[in-house]
């Protein structure tokens, strides 16, 4: 069994050192590897380099100064079975980590396709005259679900606006009216046209879409990330049943090994019931706020 464990986060290692790539500049800091995004699209960010000593404090603050040097997150990631004693160096430099259950997927406990109600799932199609239509209502999903957790402490609820809480169709619309760019548009096509990404969305013929996420594959391993679904239109399983198509649709493309991170325990019991078995932590560095 140890040895099974050990393949299994070996291919992780190599999936997360792989995927960024074809899109980014790497920069090698001590241990760690920054990858800079090339182009317009959502930031990436420095985890260990492969076969590398645990990365020290030193190489933790040199990508961090180097991070604010280009105007990037200062943003760390990695997985805690690979490199356990980065979670104390990181946090005695001044990082907080998020420690995000990760899961793989059962293929015999996958739950069948079945209907999602009043709504259907459909793939964006990059060919599609509606493609940048389709790309920034999907990504205005995503922005009110991850700014409105499903599940949050009483505190956290107190200290934040409210309204997003109950986001609909209207928010939606308005913060799909900031579209992305032509050279966002142009970078998605491409992502999703390589073959090797999906977005899937959960459409209603009344309320347009609700829910959002996407596959991306290296060889035979792939990752389901960013499954969100618009805050008014929580409770209805659409994110359960997305999920499940993008993880059958990774098996038919070949995929042997598909996994996720869950923002916290209670999602990820969620996607227990979908097919997946927690099988470590994926660990997400950002600076600590400022005390006040």
């Amino acid at each position: 069994m140890a040895r099974a464990d050990s393949d299994l986060f070996d291919r992780l290692e190599r999936f997360y050192d792989a995927l960024p790539r074809p899109w980014s500049r790497i920069e090698e800091i001590g241990s760690l590897v920054l990858f800079v995004r090339e182009g317009d699209g959502w930031p990436y960010y420095a985890r260990p380099r492969l076969g590398s000593p645990t990365p020290s404090a030193a190489d933790l603050t040199e990508a961090r100064r180097r991070q604010r040097e280009l105007g990037v997150p200062e943003a760390f990631e990695w997985v805690h079975e690979t490199t356990p004693d980065l979670l104390a160096v990181a946090r005695s430099a001044g990082l907080e980590v998020l420690l995000a259950p990760l899961l793989t997927l059962d293929p015999q406990a996958l739950v069948p396709d079945l209907p999602v109600p009043g709504a259907t799932i459909r793939l964006l199609d990059p060919a599609s005259p509606g493609f940048a239509a389709d790309l920034a209502a999907s990504r205005a999903v995503a922005r009110l679900a991850f700014a409105a957790p499903a599940y949050r402490s009483p505190l956290e609820i107190a200290e934040k606006a409210l309204v997003i809480e109950g986001a609909g169709p209207s928010e939606r619309d308005a913060a799909a009216s900031l579209a992305p760019g032509d050279e966002a548009v142009r970078q998605a096509r491409a992502l999703l046209g390589s073959g090797n990404y999906e977005t899937a969305v959960v459409e209603s013929p009344e309320e347009g879409i609700l829910a959002t996420g996407t596959s991306q594959q290296v060889g035979d391993v792939a990752e389901i990330a960013g499954v969100a679904t618009l805050p008014s239109a929580r409770g209805r399983g659409y994110a359960s049943q997305l999920t499940a198509t993008l993880a059958r649709n990774l098996l038919h493309r070949g995929a042997g090994l598909v996994f996720l991170s869950a923002g916290d325990d209670d999602v990820a019991r969620l996607y227990t019931r979908v097919g997946f078995r927690r099988v470590g932590t994926a660990c997400i560095a950002e600076p600590a706020p400022a005390p006040l």
